[in-house]
């Protein structure tokens, strides 16, 4: 990514105290430069308040602008009010990185009920599109794809991705009472019997969207599925629990570091920040 964009890469040093604060140390001198903290944040809570004080020095030492290059960007999802009296996390967020950077940049954000990034932030914010990423990797290395988004949201991108391998593609319905109770239905065409499947979700987290989807797979009759992730957020034993389901493959873009990651977003994002520098 630095390569591509042309940047100077300085450590952030953190040091934490046995109280659990924080100190934060930059490591270089931000007097007069623009500034692009990379970060991804599939941990905000204990990410955020240092990254916010990371920014805030930067500005205060002079710092001709500052922004922030998160691959995946937390606290998307919780994007409207499903029970009485609950935090209605992503504007809550967005605008606790308004006040902290000039512009922000993010791979395919959870913007399922928000149609867009300037929805939610006040600063400019860039959405970087992995689809043609992810239809590149499928086109090499699953050349029979039928290609299976988890839900209606998915519609859009699954679409495009699959438009872009030329391949096939289905949107399966689902429906989530709580966090780990998933229901999965397969659309009434066979077309996922016809090659091998491809099961493309946005996030990966406790697994069980893809898990039920395997299931379901298996049960008719389909081959064993390749699981294409743009965000390997993965809680705890949710990867086993996904191999254990039948997953043949699993493979994850690098928007956070993970075993899976197989589709890097660096230079993309790298590219779109030149382009975003540019036009501001």
């Amino acid at each position: 990514m630095a390569a591509t964009s042309g940047a100077e890469i300085q450590p952030v040093d953190l040091h934490h105290f046995p109280d659990g604060e924080t100190l934060v140390k930059l490591g270089g001198d931000p007097a007069g430069r623009e500034i692009a903290f990379l970060a991804t944040l599939r941990d905000p809570d204990r990410l955020a308040l240092p990254l916010r004080f990371a920014a805030l020095t930067a500005r205060e030492l002079g710092a001709a602008r500052v922004g922030l290059v998160a691959p995946y960007l937390g606290y998307m999802r919780q994007d409207k009010r499903f029970h009485p009296r609950e935090a209605v996390s992503a504007p809550i967020f967005a605008g606790f990185l308004d006040e902290c950077f000039d512009w922000v940049m993010t791979a395919d954000p959870h913007l399922h009920r928000n149609p867009s990034l300037s929805a939610l932030f006040r600063i400019p914010a860039y959405r970087v599109a992995t689809a043609p990423l992810l239809a590149d990797w499928i086109a090499a290395n699953v050349p029979e794809a039928v290609l299976l988004g988890p839900d209606s949201e998915s519609q859009q991108w699954v679409a495009e991705v699959a438009r872009l391998a030329g391949r096939p593609y289905e949107v399966l319905t689902k429906h989530r009472s709580g966090d780990r109770q998933v229901e999965i239905s397969l659309p009434g065409s066979a077309v996922f019997r016809q090659g091998t499947p491809v099961i493309l979700d946005d996030i990966a987290s406790s697994g069980h969207t893809l898990i039920r989807t395997l299931e379901q797979l298996e049960q008719a009759g389909a081959r064993p599925a390749t699981c294409v992730i743009i965000h390997a957020v993965f809680a705890h034993g949710a990867e086993e629990a996904i191999r254990h389901a039948g997953a043949a493959r699993i493979v994850s873009t690098d928007t956070i570091p993970h075993s899976t990651n197989a589709v890097c977003v660096g230079e993309l994002l790298a590219t779109e920040m030149k382009v975003a520098q540019c036009a501001t």
